[in-house]
């Protein structure tokens, strides 16, 4: 089953565009990714790129992507479609394809996304996938996309939206354990009810603000069609 968010972002759409088509900006609101760096490209040539995700401290998958846009369409929309591919052998991901859509509205820009791939680990990684992995990426891609718009909306960096997050995510949690001192047990879970329930805060980001099914038939651009594989990550080296 293939992932879809779509976040409604009262922004100009050339600043929105330009939040993520930039390596350096794209990598600072989206949780999926540590670093971003594009590789040397011909005029004309679909970009390919290299990324990176910290998994934990000591732990770093790479992988590859080729990437295009379109940023003038005679209905105004842009999109922009990618392959990427991951060699690691702990990585989960190892191939998939996807794009981003840039609709304009009354109200604003309608950014969406539609994204598949592949997990490896044959079964056993099927199974994580469908249980945890997808609906992770699901949750992480849905949090990211309300990050960028607190940011071209409001003005909140990434990193004071993510610190935000943690502080009051540390406050539900300090709650939680208060009531179980102070109540025991009944008033703990009742206290873990209200902390998961209760909305974020307006700054902080949510993923629940994301929608998370196409209103209609979602169909990848065809420029996803034109896209070649992503280049072998031992063929590209990473830019100084």
């Amino acid at each position: 089953m293939s992932l879809y968010i779509e976040a409604l972002i009262r922004a100009d759409i050339d600043d929105l565009w330009a939040r993520t088509q930039e390596p350096a900006a794209h990598q600072r609101w989206d949780l999926r990714f540590t670093e971003i760096d594009y590789l040397p490209a011909a005029p004309g040539e679909p970009q390919h790129f290299r990324y990176a995700t910290r998994v934990l401290p000591f732990l770093t998958v790479a992988g590859t992507g080729v990437s295009a846009g379109e940023k003038r369409r005679p209905d105004g929309t842009r999109t922009s479609a990618l392959r990427f591919a991951s060699p690691h052998p702990l990585s989960l991901l190892a191939e998939g394809s996807g794009y981003w859509r840039y609709v304009p509205t009354g109200a604003g820009v309608r950014f969406l996304t539609g994204y598949d791939y592949r997990p490896r680990w044959g079964r056993p990684g099927a199974l994580a996938d469908r249980l945890l992995f997808r609906p992770l990426m699901g949750w992480a891609t849905a949090w990211s996309f309300d990050r960028l718009r607190l940011w071209l909306e409001r003005g909140t960096t990434p990193e004071r939206a993510l610190a935000q997050a943690a502080a009051e995510a540390g406050a539900r949690g300090l709650a939680v354990a208060v009531a179980g001192v102070c109540g025991g047990p009944v008033a703990a879970l009742g206290a873990a009810l209200v902390a998961l329930l209760l909305p974020p805060l307006p700054g902080t980001p949510a993923a629940r603000r994301c929608l998370r099914r196409p209103p209609t038939r979602a169909r990848a651009p065809r420029a996803l069609d034109r896209l070649p594989a992503a280049a072998p990550l031992d063929l590209q080296e990473k830019p100084a």
